[in-house]
């Protein structure tokens, strides 16, 4: 099969396209024919070689979340699930290929009514909006600031927040970026100096941002609000200790649940997209073999919501 292959960590060059053995279901597995795979930040620091949970072993074929057809079952498993559209993680590598096989516990039955690429969009972006809406309590009058909202999770949190009644300010980085933030209250360029005080107190801070844009939004947050902190696109965590938090009367979330958690929230993600409560925004498409140019685009800061690759 066609593959992507990652066999020394650098720029998004090292990122070549390759044959690789066709994998096979096993006991309790499905096999997977990939239509998309999913293209995330945190794929780019993997392919980087950066410090701390992101290292990979190599070589390996980089990509988490996929979605296509059930061509095949292992032994142990229902033979209906053959020819059935489905999404599914790889559990951390092997996605940027032409097939993969999992467990067929893994995957999730994607809707009639939603395309598969819609479908793929919101398998990882919608379970962490959705957990994270949940974990923060967002309810009604609450004012809600979403970093990086022009993101695959940005997006999809300002739509969840405004439909549990709150009001929302997002902030993105340049002004390319103002215009792709559909259904916020407010939106502010976080590069610039005076961004904090365009968008003012806030009951929610949804940080994926980290750095000094997760910092500074921390300072937003009133007494008594909450903070989730689960992403670092700005290369570092916020700075932002539990002492801290405490002083000012601030919940810090940054775990949104365990497995089953996860999987109800990802039902939940495809179900409210089926109904189309839920739009991902897909900016950006590239074949399989150019998975480099996604991940440059990616780093080039120019992408707007989900990037995928077509298998």
């Amino acid at each position: 099969m066609r593959a992507v292959w990652l066999r020394e960590f650098g720029g998004p060059e090292v990122l070549v396209p390759g044959e690789a053995p066709d994998p096979v279901a096993g006991p309790g597995q499905v096999l997977v024919e990939v239509v998309f795979a999913n293209v995330t930040f945190v794929e780019t620091q993997i392919r980087a070689g950066a410090r701390g949970p992101f290292r990979a072993s190599l070589p390996v074929i980089p990509g988490n979340g996929v979605g296509g057809v059930i061509s095949a079952v292992g032994a142990g498993v229902d033979p209906g699930l053959a020819g059935q559209r489905v999404v599914t993680s790889t559990g951390g590598s092997g996605g940027y290929a032409e097939r993969v096989a999992v467990d067929a516990a893994a995957v999730f039955a994607v809707p009639s009514e939603l395309p598969l690429d819609a479908a793929v969009a919101v398998l990882a972006d919608g379970r962490t909006a959705t957990g994270l809406v949940r974990a923060t309590g967002v309810r009604p009058g609450d004012r809600v600031l979403v970093e990086a909202a022009a993101g695959g999770v940005g997006g999809l949190l300002v739509q969840l927040a405004k439909a549990a009644g709150a009001s929302v300010a997002g902030a993105v980085g340049g002004p390319a970026k103002v215009a792709h933030v559909p259904g916020a209250d407010l939106v502010v360029d976080y590069l610039q100096p005076d961004w904090p005080s365009a968008v003012g107190e806030v009951d929610v801070v949804f940080d994926g941002v980290g750095g000094a844009i997760g910092t500074a939004a921390f300072g937003l947050v009133r007494p008594g609000g909450r903070m989730a902190v689960y992403g670092l696109a700005g290369g570092s965590w916020a700075e932002v200790s539990e002492e801290d938090a405490a002083a000012r009367g601030v919940s810090l979330v940054r775990s949104i649940g365990g497995p089953e958690e996860l999987r109800a929230f990802t039902e939940s993600a495809l179900a409210e997209a089926a109904a189309g409560r839920l739009v991902p925004v897909i900016g950006q498409r590239f074949p399989l073999a150019k998975a480099a140019d996604a991940h440059a685009a990616i780093e080039s800061r120019a992408t707007v919501g989900k990037t995928l690759l077509v298998a």
